[in-house]
């Protein structure tokens, strides 16, 4: 039985104080969570003031992204090294955003995935195909390509500490979501693919979740569903009763 494991993206949003309080909140709404993974991902500045918050709280910390080196003459980047120093558990890798607005590329987000792990970090590899993508009916196409590139030279062993977040570009930040039924069928696709590369084992405890516009309104139906294991939550992680409420769901 997979437990399920819901994490929120804070993306460029809150500030020092906005996101201690929001930390602050999760932290007393979770005091007795079981049955359950929780992360945020706070924005890079805060790492570390929103994990002082989260000590000793079941809530992980996690990064929204890092630069595969370890050090060196890279200006504006953020090394895995740097993000297991700040007290980060998690990070997330090929969000549609960097892959769409910042041009990464599957090889590119190959050697995150890599470094991630290398360093001990929980990765979170994003997934999910564009509106123009799902209408030509090349959902399956772009799934198979990202998965197998983003999953390129990894073992099954590795995989118990990759999670893959399904991610329609359509339905994040539109208020569009799939259906719970569009959801399962993505998710049974990616969960077969993973089979083919790694073996069934691997792909039977692998961690799916589902990323697009989910609210507290939702998200009970669309984490019933058999592959649906989790949850990567952008807007409704910024406040604290929505987030809570996401989170219960996951519980039940």
């Amino acid at each position: 039985m997979r437990t399920k494991f819901i994490a929120g993206n804070w993306k460029m949003y809150t500030n020092a104080i906005t996101g201690e309080l929001l930390a602050s909140g999760l932290v007393k709404g979770l005091a007795n969570a079981t049955g359950v993974r929780v992360a945020v991902c706070p924005p890079f500045p805060y790492l570390s003031r929103v994990g002082e918050v989260l000590k000793g709280s079941p809530i992980a910390l996690g990064a929204q992204n890092l630069y595969p080196e370890k050090e060196g003459a890279f200006t504006g980047e953020v090394s895995p090294a740097m993000l297991v120093d700040a007290g980060c558990k998690y990070v997330i890798v090929g969000h549609s955003e960097r892959r769409q607005k910042m041009g990464e590329t599957d090889a590119f987000i190959n050697k995150k995935v890599h470094a991630g792990l290398a360093n001990g970090l929980g990765v979170i590899l994003c997934i999910g195909e564009t509106l123009d993508e799902r209408e030509g009916n090349k959902t399956e196409q772009v799934l198979d390509t990202q998965t197998t590139a983003g999953l390129a030279s990894i073992t099954a062993a590795q995989l118990e500490n990759i999670v893959i977040a399904y991610e329609p570009v359509w339905a994040i930040g539109t208020g569009k979501n799939a259906t719970p039924q569009q959801a399962q069928d993505a998710h049974a696709f990616i969960r077969k693919r993973v089979s083919q590369l790694l073996g069934a084992d691997a792909a039977a405890k692998l961690i799916i979740q589902y990323g697009g516009s989910v609210k507290p309104d939702n998200a009970a139906t669309l984490l019933r569903q058999p592959d649906v294991d989790g949850a990567l939550v952008g807007g409704a992680s910024l406040q604290v009763d929505s987030f809570l409420a996401i989170v219960k769901a996951g519980m039940k």
